[in-house]
């Protein structure tokens, strides 16, 4: 049963402040008055019922306020979010108010009950949830229109007046953390629990995938060295490499999926229900009714949506990807004028001059892929998405279409136009290896210097003994505030899901390619752990139960693996000698090969399960139990209306 608002006190003298909001300098007083009040009313008058403090900076009031909230506000909180916690017979529940004294290590006194971003994330939550009620306006702006059920926070951004809210670094926690993830350089597994209660679930999940897609790759990397040490150039040896690689890249992702399983029921995404979406901050439209909530809110029109879609951003779509052929056409000019310059001179500058156009091609495709994603962005936001995940779907689709072209066009063209695996090879190396050093250079290294010389400017007014433990709250918000912001794992996935799309489709030609991959990912691991914990402010917790919809993509490119891989063992010279005489023989057998292939494929799918047994076990035993439970109270209701009729 749900608690009543009304029957608790959430005020707490003892204020620990977990999110920063930082409005715009020339803020009205008005407005941060009427905001102030709305964030600390009760939820009964409308309010969030949170704590929230000025920060005084040195210089005076900047417009920074730090929240907080009671630990009984949280644990309310933690009931209206549907946060999922382990109880004292080791099973997985929701967590409600009433039945806390069920759940392990609850304790009235005891504050560590829910981790720091499970805390900031429920404050996000009630923020967010903040609704305008009879307002049609942000005082101080009659510019900025409100209007009832409209969150509040939402407005302010989007109107500019509040410059961003984000939640604060533990600095103790986040050293111990820091020491055990990256601080040392060790052979083990990553503290993927640890990340997961100080960055929340998607983070954890980002590396628990990066982690076991490293392992997945040894096997790979293993069976890879002597393919290249020995030398085997006559590319009658890689119809095995590729046969193996057909089931590898089958097994790896089914086998995730249980991996994927077992983390999330033990961190409690697994069992959490799907909220009701809210409107997207960016879309607009004219005043309506939303037919499902009955609330007011901006509705647009989808066929005005379906029109901006199919006639401005499809056709933007086949221009870029005419453009990125038309640049792969001028690659390849360059590799034949390279070509022919070594021809000429055969020296060692000649041999070196090679591998130029493929370094030169390596670095446009990057150009051109952070390039089109901005344009993606726009066009997806221009296209007025109700939903958050329909623009991320949107803006996925759009950038995977352009990224798997633009990266594996002028592979394809080289393997089964061309027919020169030489070329395939040599271009292969030469784009994994560059986008890797691009990559690593960009997001993180690149960040890094820029940061860390940023802190060294705001360090020269404290003292250069303090350790970043040492720093003022003031302090610690003055430096976090300026750091960038972390917008997401979409940019991870997607250079994880090219480098599987290196090493599935074409690696039988380069055997050396799961090596690179698992050196990268090492180093990956590293990099991007220093990212999080010293780049970036730190982002709000985001429960989810898997890796979304790049799952799919993943399962598509490893579909498209095992057409390219059936065609390149059917070019073989062993496959082609046994068709002498009939190459449509040759063709048909190969098509039979690969669609026998793709259904031994769907069949493995099917047969391994997504969820191990134990978990499915828990999981039907919760349902049941769930079920038992509402006939139960269906029962008692029926009981007292009987008693009531009776009586009347």
């Amino acid at each position: 049963m749900v608690e009543s608002w009304s029957s608790f006190d959430t005020v707490e003298s003892n204020f620990r402040p977990l999110v920063v909001i930082e409005l715009a300098k020339d803020t009205k007083e008005e407005t941060i008055e009427w905001l102030t009040k709305r964030i600390v009313d009760k939820k009964a008058d409308g309010g969030a019922q949170l704590l929230i403090k000025p920060l005084v900076m040195e210089n005076g009031v900047e417009n920074i306020y730090l929240v907080g909230a009671s630990h009984l506000r949280l644990l309310l909180g933690a009931e209206t979010v549907g946060l999922v916690k382990e109880c004292s017979d080791n099973s997985m529940r929701a967590f409600t108010y009433s039945s806390r004294k069920t759940f392990k290590h609850f304790a009235d006194d005891n504050h560590d009950f829910l981790t720091m971003a499970e805390c900031q994330y429920i404050i996000k939550h009630e923020l967010e949830n903040l609704r305008a009620k009879n307002e049609k306006m942000i005082p101080g702006y009659p510019q900025a229109k409100l209007y009832p059920g409209k969150s509040i926070v939402r407005r302010l951004l989007t109107s500019g007046i509040l410059v961003q809210i984000f939640p604060l670094h533990d600095r103790e926690e986040l050293k111990k953390l820091s020491h055990s993830w990256y601080g040392r350089v060790k052979v083990g597994y990553q503290p993927l629990d640890d990340i997961r209660c100080y960055f929340g679930e998607t983070i954890a999940l980002y590396f628990g995938f990066l982690e076991y897609f490293t392992f997945a790759l040894i096997p790979m990397a293993v069976i890879g060295i002597p393919y290249y040490v020995f030398a085997w150039e006559d590319y009658d040896k890689y119809v095995m490499f590729a046969t193996f690689n057909l089931l590898w890249s089958t097994v790896i992702l089914e086998v995730w999926k249980r991996i994927c399983a077992i983390l999330t029921y033990r961190w409690g995404t697994l069992l959490m229900k799907r909220q009701f979406e809210e409107p997207r901050p960016g879309f607009h439209g004219v005043l309506g009714i939303n037919p499902v909530t009955g609330r007011e809110e901006p509705v647009y029109s989808s066929i005005k949506r379906q029109l901006r879609i199919y006639l401005v951003s499809l056709p933007f779509v086949c221009l870029c990807l005419y453009f990125s052929l038309y640049v792969m056409m001028i690659y390849f000019d360059l590799e034949q004028w390279a070509l022919d310059y070594h021809n000429e001179n055969e020296s060692n500058f000649s041999s070196l001059m090679l591998y130029v156009p493929s370094i030169i091609y390596a670095v446009v495709i990057e150009i051109m892929n952070r390039i089109y994603r901005y344009a993606a962005e726009f066009l997806t936001s221009w296209e007025n998405h109700r939903l958050e995940s329909s623009y991320q779907n949107h803006l996925i689709l759009k950038v995977l279409v352009f990224n798997f072209l633009n990266c594996f066009a002028s592979l394809f063209y080289i393997a089964f136009v061309l027919f020169d695996m030489k070329l395939l090879r040599q271009s292969l190396a030469t784009l994994l290896i560059t986008s890797q050093i691009l990559n690593q250079f960009a997001e993180s290294l690149l960040p890094y210097w820029l940061q860390k010389r940023y802190n060294r400017r705001m360090k020269k007014g404290v003292c250069s003994k303090k350790t970043d433990t040492d720093l003022s709250l003031a302090e610690q918000v003055n430096m976090e505030k300026e750091m960038g912001t972390y917008l997401g794992t979409f940019d991870d996935y997607l250079e994880l899901f090219l480098q599987f799309g290196y090493v599935s489709l074409f690696s039988c030609v380069y055997p050396l390619a799961a090596v690179f991959a698992v050196l990268n990912n090492i180093t990956e691991i590293y990099s991007d752990a220093l990212k999080m914990c010293r780049v970036y402010k730190r982002p709000f917790a985001e429960p989810t139960a898997n890796i979304g919809v790049w799952q799919l993509a993943f399962e598509t490119m490893s579909v498209i693996s095992v057409v390219t891989n059936c065609i390149l063992i059917g070019m073989s010279p062993q496959v082609d000698a046994l068709f002498p005489d009939s190459k449509m023989d040759l063709v048909l057998t190969v098509a039979l090969v690969e669609h026998l292939l793709l259904a031994i494929k769907f069949i493995m799918a099917f047969v391994i399960p997504d969820k191990p047994r134990d978990i499915q076990t828990k999981l039907a035993k919760l349902e049941f139990e769930s079920l038992e439970a509402l006939k139960q109270q269906v029962r008692v209701f029926q009981m007292q209306l009987h008693f009531l009729l009776i009586h009347h």
